[in-house]
């Protein structure tokens, strides 16, 4: 939440400091969050209020997508589930070499839900999708009983158009390919952690959350060819590479020096137990595509700065280990590394 957007509730706090509606929605507080809350934040209150939104595409090829997203704590250092919603659907589009440009969004509100939170929530959305240059077209919102919703849970369904005819897709990897991540890891599942157990290390580490659609949308302008994208959310960098791997039923090797890293992530995954390989981000992605163009694509990689500083080649993909990834560590031995069995990092997206 910035400065640029108006964080002072439509809805008077003070006579509703919590949701309190009986579950099952209805009611006049349930319509005035629609009309007050909800329809001006994401610009549609002047538009018919009907089953459906109504969309002009233009294109024989569109990319669709869904998600839904639990985080607890709801508000954590970096973003919040409003930021994560959008942002995390605007990239799922993007890793499909979409253009995002419309969302719809589902609320499933519990009773006693903060007003306050409610809003600043509210609020995030609205700026994460502005910056991405989406539209929120349509939406829902359901009430549970107290106990049974987690404060809220979102959905968001995503549209984008396709405006290049090339196949960006796990089959589409091959032999002799690199495996290029887009910056450091961990950083969103080590700030929600450290929140969600009240730690508190030298410096605060923040969720990378952001969109991943224009730094897609360069590297799509400039001519490479860009076999497979895949952004790395829920099991981190190792069950995305699993995930190709299998797939494409092709080996993927990585160098584990090259896997960038911070020190302060590094250092809270060895206090906490984790892997780093699997802790979950919300604003990196792995690119896979021939090794003669990786340079290039590193050299566009590094004009964001804030995102891709520490972009590089972690790895390559082999003929040989069909469906495996495997690792070469500091010592020169190498190991398997294998798709997480269970949740490692419960609840962060």
């Amino acid at each position: 939440m910035t400065s640029e957007f108006n964080l002072t509730c439509p809805l008077p706090i003070q006579n509703y400091p919590h949701i309190l509606l009986a579950h099952g929605g209805g009611g006049k507080l349930m319509h005035q969050l629609i009309e007050q809350v909800f329809l001006p934040a994401f610009g549609t209150e002047n538009k018919p209020q009907h089953d459906a939104a109504i969309l002009s595409l233009n294109r024989d090829r569109i990319a669709f997508t869904t998600d839904s997203y639990v985080v607890q704590p709801l508000i954590f250092p970096g973003g919040d589930i409003g930021t994560l919603a959008i942002n995390g659907t605007v990239n799922d589009l993007a890793m499909a070499g979409a253009k995002p440009l419309y969302l719809s969004v589902g609320f499933i509100l519990e009773e006693g839900l903060s007003m306050t939170t409610l809003w600043q929530i509210v609020q995030s959305m609205q700026q994460a999708a502005q910056e991405a240059g989406v539209s929120i077209v349509t939406g829902d919102t359901k009430v549970v009983e107290k106990g049974k919703g987690d404060g809220i849970f979102i959905n968001t369904t995503g549209i984008g158009i396709v405006e290049h005819d090339r196949l960006i897709h796990p089959r589409a990897i091959q032999p002799g390919d690199v495996a290029i991540a887009s910056g450091d890891l961990g950083r969103h599942g080590i700030a929600i952690m450290a929140t969600r157990e009240g730690l508190e290390f030298e410096t605060t580490i923040e969720s990378d959350c952001a969109p991943l659609h224009e730094i897609i949308a360069e590297l799509l302008a400039a001519g490479l060819n860009l076999h497979c994208l895949r952004d790395l959310t829920r099991g981190g960098l190792a069950s995305a590479l699993n995930e190709l791997a299998i797939a494409s039923q092709l080996g993927i090797h990585l160098d584990q020096t090259q896997i960038p890293l911070r020190e302060d992530v590094k250092g809270a995954c060895e206090l906490l137990g984790f892997d780093p390989l699997y802790v979950a981000n919300e604003g990196r992605f792995v690119a896979i595509l021939p090794e003669s163009e990786a340079e290039k694509a590193l050299a566009i990689l590094h004009r964001y700065p804030d995102l891709c500083d520490r972009a590089a080649i972690i790895g390559r993909i082999t003929a040989n280990n069909g469906g495996l990834v495997t690792m070469r560590n500091q010592i020169g031995s190498t190991r398997i590394v294998e798709l997480l069995s269970g949740q490692q990092l419960p609840r962060i997206c």
